[in-house]
């Protein structure tokens, strides 16, 4: 589809299927002067919002999406920065806070500073697989009222990175504080293709609300998805959308001017978003070999996912919970005292001593739990599952091997 509406001539091609010369003809008609050349609408072309509107209807069980809620953006970094923007005024005197579970997406931290605003970081809980804890929400809640005025509640599910996914019940108990608190949610669910973990399962938080019904169901929430996560994998090409539900109609049209300064959104990645909200449906030319590729990325991310969790824990020092969703594990990892000593020396972060350590022995590149943020005292890392099954079997028996010889220098 993208080659199709990035080179025309390719619609003369007879190997290219009619579905998906369909789809890009659609795509170019919504286009002015059907080019994606051409500048779309600052909230992006007509007729890909009114696909993802029914791509949520579709995934939601039928409860209604409205396409004028949908904006597309470059990712979902550049829809959760534009509404993150319309919340930065300070309130009596005091800057706007935002919640962020803590490990958090550097997104976040970023673009709180970046805007002048208060970041509000809630520990996610390690002991019950990274869930989300009411009683730590209303205790960074209550502290964090005495120096800012928060607005903004952040959850990321599944979780980067952290690779939990929450249970309907959390998430009924997380909608439930927001809305007593009168928090605008904005609900990071770019990989709810990437749920791996048996007895788990992708809730949408507007699924959730509509379904608990008034008056959860006219709470204001912002969700987020991307073409960079899932088994797309489409990073660089940035497409993605936000659902804004339930925002007040002024608000609603400053935002949308907000984005009009922006002129619009790539193009070509919008036509990769169309793609993942419009897939190939049963009886086209295109479906099985989609369902078929589909099912085999995601089913070797769940054996890979398997896989890292099982290898860390057989590590002594190591502890990880299980790789729920998404692409990352974050284990903990106890360093010894020696080690410890060492880090100070060297004037490092204990985790990040030890991922310089790594990097030089092994050529393997892990982030240190410091970048994401962690309880004191305590060190992880986070590491993807994405390399390939083979290279990473070699990668994790380097990893192994250089964790011993570690222990041994600093025992």
């Amino acid at each position: 589809v993208l080659g199709l509406v990035s080179y025309p001539p390719l619609f003369n091609e007879p190997s290219i299927p009619a579905d998906a010369k369909q789809r890009a003809r659609a795509i170019l008609d919504g286009c002015k002067g059907g080019s994606v050349g051409s500048y779309s609408d600052s909230a992006g072309i007509e007729v890909i919002r009114r696909h993802a509107a029914e791509y949520i209807q579709r995934r939601d069980g039928g409860i209604p999406a409205d396409w004028q809620n949908i904006i597309l953006s470059a990712g979902a970094s550049g829809g959760i920065k534009v509404l993150m923007a319309l919340l930065r005024c300070p309130i009596n005197g005091k800057k706007p806070g935002v919640m962020i579970p803590i490990p958090q997406y550097p997104l976040y931290s970023a673009t709180i500073a970046e805007f002048d605003m208060e970041q509000i970081g809630y520990y996610l809980d390690e002991a019950n697989k990274w869930g989300l804890d009411i009683a730590e929400l209303e205790r960074s809640l209550k502290e964090a009222r005495k120096t800012s005025a928060p607005r903004i509640l952040v959850v990321i599910n599944p979780g980067n990175p952290t690779g939990q996914v929450l249970s309907r019940s959390n998430i009924e108990d997380i909608i439930k504080f927001a809305q007593r608190e009168r928090l605008v949610l904005f609900a990071d669910e770019v990989y709810q293709d990437n749920v791996y973990e048996n007895g788990s399962q992708f809730h949408s938080f507007k699924k959730v609300m509509m379904e608990m019904g008034e008056p959860y169901s006219k709470m204001e929430l912002c969700s987020f998805m991307s073409c960079s996560k899932g088994y797309m994998g489409e990073c660089g090409i940035r497409g993605g959308y936000a659902e804004i539900v339930n925002l007040c109609p002024d608000v609603r049209t400053m935002l949308l001017k907000c984005i009009s300064a922006q002129l619009c959104p790539t193009t070509a990645g919008q036509a990769v978003l169309d793609c993942v909200v419009n897939p190939p449906r049963k009886g086209e030319p295109s479906y099985e070999q989609f369902e078929k590729e589909k099912a085999s990325v995601l089913e070797s991310l769940r054996e890979r996912a398997e896989l890292v969790a099982r290898t860390f824990n057989s590590i002594e020092g190591f502890s990880c919970n299980p790789v729920q969703g998404a692409m990352y594990a974050f284990p903990q990892i106890r360093l010894p005292a020696k080690a410890l000593e060492a880090a100070k020396k060297d004037g490092k972060p204990a985790d990040t001593f030890y991922a310089f350590q790594l990097l030089e022995e092994t050529g393997i590149c892990i982030v240190p739990g410091s970048g994401f943020g962690q309880r004191p005292g305590t060190y992880h890392f986070r590491t993807t599952i994405l390399p390939q099954p083979e290279k990473l079997k070699e990668m994790l028996g380097l990893f192994k091997s250089f964790h011993e010889k570690f222990l041994q220098k600093y025992k």
